[in-house]
């Protein structure tokens, strides 16, 4: 597999999200975890990566319709839907395939981290973050591999990123603050 491939599964660009055979692992084992039918499957498997991944029908039914052949799945009809079970032959693909799995929702919760640029409000600092992004590698390539300069790049950004860390969780403790004193009224 050629790096710029390999990139597309894994990186936070717009490359491919899974690889061969990964939608079919991640669509059996969330019918493991849980029945659904097609379109609660897709919402399970886009929550499931944080929106980063956003499953279409022409993906996921056929997938499931070789599940399906395949004997990993079990149809039931209810409610005039096609509840999607998993068989004992699925159970034993998805125990076979554990870290294999388990790779694919590291992934998908790395990429879903990257989810949050679409929300409207990060347009308010995503500009001045390519800034810093560009001045840092500016710095470090006009340096010309200078030890020192790259080592306070690096230390700029650690604590940076540090800060901003210590900022989302002193929100995330006023909210949660907040939250509590609303339900002790």
């Amino acid at each position: 597999m050629s790096p710029r491939r390999f990139a597309d599964f894994g990186g936070p660009g717009t490359g491919r999200f899974f690889g061969p055979g990964e939608l079919r692992w991640a669509l059996l084992a969330l019918i493991a975890e849980q029945p659904g039918h097609g379109y609660e499957l897709m919402s399970r498997l886009e929550r499931r990566c944080g929106g980063a991944y956003r499953p279409s029908a022409g993906a996921v039914y056929p997938t499931l319709q070789q599940l399906e052949d395949e004997g990993l799945v079990t149809l039931e009809i209810e409610g005039g839907r096609k509840i999607f079970h998993i068989s004992a032959e699925g159970q034993a693909e998805v125990d076979g395939h554990t870290d294999a799995i388990e790779r694919i929702w590291v992934r998908a919760d790395q990429r879903g981290e990257w989810g949050m640029f679409r929300d409207p409000d990060a347009a308010e600092i995503v500009g001045p973050a390519l800034r810093l992004f560009k001045a840092a590698v500016s710095a470090v390539v006009h340096s010309h591999r200078d030890p020192a300069v790259i080592d306070q790049v690096r230390d700029i950004l650690t604590d940076t990123t540090r800060e901003l860390q210590q900022l989302k969780s002193d929100i995330k403790r006023q909210h949660h603050d907040r939250r509590r004193g609303r339900r002790t009224d």
